[in-house]
């Protein structure tokens, strides 16, 4: 029930946004081909332009969009109420550090990789006139928007840059417990992010990939469809773990039901946790809670550590991802006996077997 008061509530607020949208007077910006609601917003469409041609391939739901994606995460947690309770500086949000302070903050073990797309990332930066931090952020969400079936998240300008970099230990890591998870999160979000906003959070990972889990391997999807926003990842995270895609035994990583595909040891105990195993099986074959969920804790989490009155929303600009493809199933060689099933509320959906010899996943 309180999912679907959510979403009337979102699409009520969608309609009125459109309506007022008509009604609102729109600003010619200085490029002479766009306008906006706000004159703060003219400067994204050349960044937006320039990401979509020159970082992300034209527009491609690529590992520069997965990675841009887990930079806004990364950037936006570090901050801890607790710490500045303690006396300490506890970070501040999405204020752009893990960029500024990179040297320091891409050292941290949970951000291990993440030097990569900082750098790429860097020269967009020094020729455009926007902070870092609004940077990380927008750039994450023109990278999702490349998705197809991804919603299209929500974009602000006029954040503060970081002034020093964040402590570590704020980011969580795939060796976690559900309870560190959850602690970390709460503190982070001053209690917003809730084990039920956790589970919304990690939607993310349908898109996304691990290049230093496994040493000797890198691109590791963590469901069979990468390139797609859909409920795969909350349908193989619950299939009977099998092998390792590499090695095996790292920190952080459990056994996996196809090749080519990694699960993380957090996204595996999250999933069967009785505070969230419920929540993470509603997911499956319900793509507008996988649109709409995600939406909204984006929103919060890319504005951490900021003042929203201080912000202008600039989410226009962003373009409307590409619809769905596909449908929700049980990969090749799979069938309903290989699912684990963790929430004794409510039967697992029944889902079509794709055809043909056992999934392997590809790196991307």
């Amino acid at each position: 029930m309180a999912f679907k008061n959510l979403i009337t509530l979102v699409s009520i607020a969608a309609a009125l946004t459109g309506t007022n949208a008509a009604l609102t007077r729109r600003v010619a910006c200085p490029d002479g081909k766009n306008t906006a609601t706000n004159a703060a917003c003219c400067q994204l469409f050349a960044v937006r332009d320039d990401l979509q041609q020159n970082m992300f391939h034209g527009g491609q739901c690529t590992a520069e969009a997965h990675e841009a994606l887990r930079l806004t995460f990364h950037d936006a947690i570090a901050i801890s109420p607790a710490l500045e309770a303690q006396g300490k500086f506890g970070g501040g949000g999405a204020d752009g550090s893990i960029a500024i302070f990179s040297e320091i903050e891409t050292a941290f073990h949970p951000n291990i990789g993440l030097d990569e797309v900082v750098a790429l990332q860097k020269p967009f930066i020094a020729r455009h006139n926007l902070s870092v931090a609004d940077f990380i952020q927008f750039a994450g969400a023109i990278g999702v928007s490349n998705c197809p079936g991804a919603p299209q998240l929500a974009a602000f300008v006029g954040r503060k840059d970081a002034t020093q970099p964040a402590p570590d230990g704020l980011v969580p890591e795939p060796f976690h417990t559900p309870d560190q998870i959850f602690d970390r999160l709460a503190d982070a979000s001053q209690g917003e992010f809730d084990p039920i906003l956790t589970v919304w959070l990690l939607t993310a990972h349908t898109v996304a990939a691990a290049n230093d889990v496994d040493p000797t391997k890198s691109g590791l999807p963590f469901d069979s469809t990468p390139g797609l926003w859909d409920t795969q990842f909350f349908v193989e995270t619950q299939l009977r773990g099998t092998s390792f895609p590499g090695k095996g035994g790292n920190q952080g990583e459990v056994e996996s039901p196809l090749a080519g595909e990694i699960r993380l040891q957090s996204d595996h105990t999250i999933a069967r946790d009785s505070r969230t195993a419920c929540e993470w099986q509603s997911f499956v074959d319900n793509q507008p809670k996988a649109q709409a969920m995600f939406q909204f804790v984006f929103h919060d989490l890319s504005i951490l550590g900021q003042n929203i009155d201080d912000l202008v929303d600039c989410s226009e600009v962003v373009p409307v991802p590409p619809p769905p493809q596909g449908r929700t199933h049980l990969p090749a060689g799979m069938t309903h006996t290989d699912i684990e099933q963790a929430c004794a509320d409510t039967p697992f959906p029944t889902l079509p077997i794709d055809p043909g010899p056992k999934t392997a996943v590809a790196p991307v």
